[in-house]
């Protein structure tokens, strides 16, 4: 695993996630060394106050930028105050809500949405009709000619943003010619953080509602469209895919065949078979030795998460909500090509060749290794070589 700047592991992976951010301009490494360097041990709210604090000096560099006609100087430091923003706020996540945390969370997306406004092409501010109200999103074009292109939608993780969405796939999208749609689901960026909408294993349901809306541009090929899911967003892309046959392929970044059994596997083998069974004396011990966990800074940090994603109150709850997120049965029903990779040191994505074992359609496997520097969840250092072979197999696709 990639080491940079910090000895607890999360927190370095954070920074790391930060950093991949810098080949598209959401970053500068410098800064976000000196960033993570500042901040003391595992001390949350410092995290909070050192990621801000260079988001703000970011700001203030394209604020004057700005004020003095520098435009791509100016966008640049808004992408990287976007970055460092988020960044802030992604530890603070849990319940009750921090609102630093949905303060920082508005705060990336006014960034980007400035630095969006400098682009040679700005992409569209989009809200998604979605059941009784909308999902707010982007749609960014290759340029200004409007025949249909083939065209990516990229789906977010865990904690993500649909502004982060950029750094991580669809400025490379854009690059490669295709035009991208971005978009937050239920349980992601501003629909859990400002709209309180908690996450759902039906992704179908989201998808095909994105689908209908961008099948209705003239910009858009019908039978060139492809979903790429990031971290999470790789477990729900192929859910999707699973009921949703307009996609012509379908791409799953370091994601989890069963999360239930992810989770379970994690518990200590003596509980494990009578927690499964809803023993109470198993049950009982098993939130007393989660509510321990959840105390701790960041060893903690994912089930505080969790608590909040999934819009639960209770670890035992949030385990049981896992069991609803598994492809066991339905990756069998996905059509389209369909292309997975993991990463060698991630144990998130150690599930993945599960997936492809079940999938009967055209597809494709590949393991990212610590050899390529490559090893993290979802390739934090490496993303230039993933989105070569990713966007190779989609090209290639004989669409």
């Amino acid at each position: 695993m990639t080491h940079l700047a910090l000895t607890d592991d999360l927190l370095d992976a954070q920074t790391l996630r930060a950093v991949a951010a810098a080949d598209y301009g959401g970053a500068d490494i410098g800064e976000c060394l000196a960033t993570a360097r500042r901040v003391r041990g595992t001390d949350l709210d410092s995290w909070h106050d050192e990621w801000r604090r260079t988001g703000d000096a970011a700001a203030a560099l394209a604020e004057d930028a700005e004020a003095a006609g520098n435009a791509e100087t100016a966008r640049r430091a808004h992408l990287r105050a976007c970055t460092y923003y988020r960044t802030a706020g992604v530890m603070l996540m849990g319940i009750p809500v921090d609102p630093r945390l949905v303060e920082v969370n508005g705060m990336q997306t006014a960034s980007f949405r400035r630095a969006a406004a400098l682009m040679d092409h700005p992409p569209e501010v989009l809200e998604i009709p979605f059941e009784d109200g909308s999902l707010p999103g982007y749609f960014f074009r290759v340029d200004d000619d409007p025949r249909p292109r083939a065209t990516v939608v990229a789906i977010n993780g865990y904690d993500g943003t649909v502004e982060e969405l950029y750094f991580w796939n669809v400025a490379a999208a854009l690059e490669r010619g295709y035009n991208a749609l971005a978009f937050d689901g239920p349980g992601q960026g501003a629909v859990l953080l400002e709209r309180r909408v908690p996450i759902r294993p039906d992704w179908e349901n989201v998808v095909t509602p994105v689908m209908d809306h961008l099948l209705g541009r003239d910009d858009v090929d019908p039978a060139r469209v492809a979903l790429i899911g990031l971290s999470l967003g790789a477990h729900l892309a192929p859910r999707a895919a699973s009921e949703e046959h307009r996609l012509a392929a379908c791409i799953a970044d370091c994601g989890a065949y069963d999360m239930g059994a992810a989770a379970l596997a994690r518990l200590p083998g003596p509980l494990r078979s009578g927690f499964e069974e809803g023993g109470r004396a198993s049950v009982a011990a098993v939130r007393t030795m989660l509510d321990g966990l959840m105390k701790k800074p960041t060893a903690g940090w994912g089930l505080r998460r969790g608590l909040q994603v999934h819009g639960v109150e209770d670890p035992v709850e949030l385990f049981q909500a896992f069991r609803d997120f598994s492809l066991v049965g339905r990756a069998e029903r996905i059509r389209c090509p369909t292309w997975v990779c993991n990463a060698e040191g991630d144990e998130i994505s150690a599930s993945a060749p599960q997936l492809v074992e079940a999938l009967t359609c055209e597809k494709a496997l590949v393991t990212f290794t610590a050899a390529e520097g490559a090893d993290d969840h979802c390739e934090a250092a490496a993303r230039q070589l993933y989105h070569a072979r990713a966007f190779g197999w989609l090209d290639a696709r004989a669409w």
